[in-house]
């Protein structure tokens, strides 16, 4: 068990679904119950038991990996999908790297471009981050 807020009980049995059908594919035939499992192996739990039961009651979390997600970086809005998440020892703040469906440029010069697909940073349970720019907006802001 880690630091990665599971996602909710819908996307788990979603996941175990599409790897039976990817394992499927390649010649590779388990049963449904076989690839929940291995769903749970890979969230570091012993059987899916103990991963439904964890995911059951813990209070609902604002992301989780494979989410959908949209808002703005350095004032540049997005929409991508968060590829990796975890949650910092205060429990108040969550690191994450976001995979944007179209990169940003995150310059504001006329003669010069950055564009970015990958974020990563650090944000509060309300989705913004704690680093703002100069004119005192978050560098990253997510609508939750």
């Amino acid at each position: 068990m880690s630091n990665t807020p599971l996602p909710p009980l819908a996307a788990l049995k979603a996941q175990a679904k599409r790897l039976r059908k990817s394992l499927e594919a390649e010649g590779n035939f388990l049963t449904h119950s076989e690839t929940l499992e291995l769903v749970a192996s890979q969230y570091g739990y012993r059987d899916w038991n103990t991963l439904h039961a964890a995911a059951g009651n813990r209070p609902a979390e604002p992301l989780f990996v494979g989410a959908k997600v949209s808002g703005t970086y350095l004032g540049q809005t997005f929409t991508g999908e968060v590829k990796s998440l975890s949650r910092l020892n205060d429990g108040a703040r969550y690191r994450l790297t976001l995979d944007l469906d179209e990169a940003v440029d995150v310059v504001t010069f006329e003669s010069f471009s950055a564009f970015r697909k990958r974020i990563n940073g650090t944000i509060n349970r309300d989705g913004r981050s704690a680093s703002k720019t100069s004119n005192g907006r978050p560098h990253l802001e997510l609508a939750l």
